[in-house]
């Protein structure tokens, strides 16, 4: 197997496309966050605001009624669309055409909302980032791996991963197993973890950033948030993928510096 590409400052700042001055939100990008359920709506306010933070234009997101005011006093900026179910997703209709869509982030794994996601994938045209309670429908439904437009990227912790997968015995065979999985269905898998490894059918990429600070709730949401918002903004979807989990897990190395300067201020002032 060919030894992992670094994705280091050097090979990011190569990717990074400068933002011109005179740009307009109407050329930024909009991308579409359809996620949330009844007790799970933070998820979705969270991947909203990743993605309006990343440089995104527009944002929209669509989510159950139960969520509206939730997402509109939290994050104004962000239009919102809602389901006709009030607690869950059962009908995903929208009238324009997003520059990328971001699907999955708790919405749960009720019976309509599977049915609502297959529908989903089998008339949408958009790119695409599918993560949480998506991939586990997908695991559960494999057939549906075939919607998926070419390049769609998965985002699974291990878990998620070893439900797409199956089991595996070693760090070998696990890489060996998603590297078929990319393969077979022309998918772009984001592998959580420490690292975080990112394979595109035979090529893999390690990222160099990020700490401890990551594994908490609702990290994993801020990732679907920021590498839709890149694809949304036109990066090519591996060129998305590497630059969202690069710039992901700056931010937490940037907080946890910050942090612990303030912590040892702190300290020293009032001890």
């Amino acid at each position: 197997m060919k030894e992992p590409i670094l994705s280091t400052h050097e090979t990011m700042l190569a990717l990074y496309k400068p933002i011109a001055k005179d740009t307009h939100k109407g050329i930024q990008g909009h991308a579409l966050l359809i996620g949330g359920s009844y007790g799970k709506m933070g998820s979705v306010c969270l991947s909203s605001k990743a993605a309006i933070k990343t440089g995104c234009g527009l944002v929209t997101a669509f989510i159950p009624k139960c969520g509206y005011t939730i997402l509109q006093t939290a994050l104004p900026e962000v239009m919102v669309l809602t389901d006709e179910n009030d607690k869950q997703l059962t009908n995903i209709q929208y009238h324009f055409a997003p520059n990328a869509v971001g699907i999955g982030v708790g919405i749960g794994q009720e019976g309509s909302t599977k049915k609502a996601l297959h529908h989903f994938l089998m008339t949408n045209q958009s790119p695409l980032v599918i993560d949480a309670d998506g991939l586990n429908i997908l695991a559960l439904h494999r057939a549906w791996l075939t919607l998926l437009p070419p390049q769609t990227i998965l985002t699974p912790h291990p878990k998620e991963l070893e439900r797409l997968l199956g089991s595996w015995h070693s760090e070998e065979e696990k890489r060996q197993k998603t590297i078929a999985f990319s393969k077979k269905y022309n998918v772009i898998v984001v592998m959580k973890g420490a690292p975080t490894y990112i394979i595109q059918q035979d090529t893999i990429y390690e990222n160099t950033t990020g700490n401890p600070a990551l594994a908490t709730a609702g990290s994993g949401d801020m990732l679907t948030g920021m590498i839709t918002s890149l694809l949304a903004q036109g990066y090519q979807p591996i060129e998305a993928a590497g630059l969202g989990v690069y710039l992901h897990g700056l931010t937490a190395d940037l907080a946890l510096a910050r942090n612990r300067v303030s912590i040892v201020y702190r300290f020293g002032r009032y001890h």
